[in-house]
């Protein structure tokens, strides 16, 4: 393995590691000061990550194509590492959402470099797998990691998570010093407006705005599903079975990112059945929540390798299609929660989890603006 992949599989495991270990103790965290306000601070906490990455995975996908991206990767460790040491050491509210923030932040100034570099390689499709087995495995393990250790101290799984990023951090500046790559292009602090506009067109841009949808659409339908399961269920299921289910998800996810990044399939043949899968696996979830949160996880895992695939077919910078592209993917996971959660007094869980599932089926049918693979 060269050095470039292992900086980066070792950066996504951490990130994701680290993102997801507070998770477990948020009622702990918010509990001793902030009591009253439990269930807003902790919905706050929740969401900084999300929304540090969504306002700035395209500015760091922009800049990516500019600067050398591996300086990007170091940026992102420091980031985490800064997130951790805060989570860590203060009880203040304020304080811990905008670590949360930050730690969002690093997470938007990792990803559309990582998968920019991976797409560069002719054995994308294998690497883009095995990168997503390792995101999947450190939301995995920062969980489980922290449920476990909670019982010696609250923190314990953020104190574990944020000694890795100090001693990834001063290995990825070991790496740049020896590193022979240097900047490709300096730029002056100003983005011009030709620029703003490219950029905006290519957001909105009809030929590619399947790809955006669906990777809305395909992700936001996990974020519906993991955020309102636990509710729908309440009555209906024991935690263990609950905590299976979720586990189920993650793990089917890791093993169609080693499987499938390792067939020779198309793109579009990736997307087409990740879609399928997950639309079924969300109808079967309604009363079998095993076999359905297998079955999502197995879409949106095949999913999650087709769509970068597809991305680096474009006509557009890499880093700048990969800051849309996963723009996109954390808009669906941050709103669409929020979007349909508006109607759930009306319409009910189930009802939500089928129109959910019938708008990601109906992404099926958007003309395909790029050409196919040969």
């Amino acid at each position: 393995m060269d050095k470039n992949r292992f900086l980066l599989y070792s950066t996504v495991f951490l990130i994701m590691g680290l993102s997801n270990t507070v998770i477990p103790v948020l009622p702990e965290i918010v509990a001793g000061n902030y009591g009253k306000y439990g269930a807003f601070a902790s919905s706050l906490l929740f969401s900084g990550y999300f929304i540090g990455a969504l306002l700035t995975m395209l500015p760091f996908g922009f800049f990516s194509d500019r600067y050398d991206r591996l300086k990007f990767v170091v940026l992102a460790i420091l980031l985490t590492l800064v997130s951790g040491l805060t989570l860590i050491l203060t009880e203040n509210l304020y304080l811990l959402v905008i670590a949360r923030l930050v730690e969002g932040i690093a997470c938007g100034a990792f990803f559309p470099v990582a998968y920019a570099l991976l797409s560069e390689y002719e054995q994308r499709n294998r690497y883009i797998g095995e990168f997503n087995f390792l995101l999947n495995a450190g939301l995995a393990t920062g969980v489980a990691l922290t449920g476990y250790m909670a019982e010696w101290h609250i923190k314990a799984g953020i104190m574990l998570f944020t000694g890795l990023a100090g001693i990834l951090f001063a290995g990825g500046l070991l790496f740049l010093a020896g590193s022979s790559q240097h900047e490709k292009v300096r730029m002056s602090n100003l983005i011009d407006r030709p620029d703003i506009s490219r950029i905006a067109g290519n957001f909105t841009r009809y030929k590619y705005l399947r790809i955006w949808t669906i990777a809305f659409l395909l992700f936001g339908l996990t974020g519906v599903i993991i955020a309102f399961y636990p509710d729908y269920s309440k009555d209906l299921l024991s935690k263990t079975t609950l905590g299976l289910s979720i586990a189920a998800l993650y793990v089917s996810a890791m093993a169609s990112n080693i499987l499938v990044g390792r067939m020779n399939i198309m793109y579009d043949h990736m997307i087409k059945a990740g879609i399928m899968v997950a639309t079924i696996g969300t109808l079967v979830a309604i009363h079998n929540p095993i076999a359905g949160f297998t079955l999502i996880g197995i879409g949106s895992g095949t999913g999650m390798i087709g769509l970068p695939v597809a991305v680096s077919h474009m006509n557009i910078e890499r880093g700048l299609a990969m800051g849309i592209l996963n723009t996109y993917t954390y808009a669906g996971l941050g709103l669409m929660p929020l979007l349909t959660g508006a109607f759930l007094g009306i319409l009910g869980f189930e009802t939500i989890f089928i129109i959910s599932a019938i708008l990601l089926f109906l992404s099926l049918f958007l003309k395909n603006g790029l050409k196919s693979e040969r």
